[in-house]
């Protein structure tokens, strides 16, 4: 499906309206965790935030953790674009979309950099991560609603 831009001049896929949406989202001064030097993003990259209390229980349950960023109250993961698509991260993890933090004073530090080139860490073993720190059965296994 495609729809033309406002603009008159070129047409927009619903994935890019869907992107463009959640970017509208992030409220306040917002900053891009960036991708470190040396590293690729082919994928593009948007971030799964914790409370840090979270972020060493998390951490210690991941088989490959890619970059992750932390300041005082907040850890951010590195995962590929659309990780959030069919999923239903568990409160209280937040998604980024386009790796941006919101309301944030300044960059969070790099805390954790993989070997190799790429920044990610796999979505779906940080969202099972996620879901057993936090309590939280994953969406594929919650009974259906009627």
């Amino acid at each position: 499906m495609a729809v033309s831009a406002a603009s008159g001049g070129g047409v927009l896929s619903l994935d890019t309206l869907v992107r463009l949406g959640r970017g509208v989202r992030t409220p306040g001064r917002s900053r891009r965790l960036p991708v470190p030097d040396g590293m690729t993003a082919p994928m593009g990259c948007d971030a799964v935030e914790v409370p840090a209390r979270f972020g060493p229980l998390v951490l210690s349950r991941l088989p490959r953790v890619g970059c992750v960023y932390a300041d005082a109250l907040h850890w951010w993961w590195l995962v590929p674009s659309d990780s959030d698509y069919a999923l239903q991260w568990p409160t209280p993890a937040q998604y980024a979309a386009g790796a941006l933090v919101p309301d944030a004073p300044a960059v969070p530090d790099l805390i954790h950099r993989p070997a190799g080139t790429l920044p990610y860490t796999p979505p779906i073993p940080l969202y099972l991560a996620l879901c057993r720190v936090t309590g939280t059965p994953p969406t594929w296994s919650r009974p259906a609603a009627a």
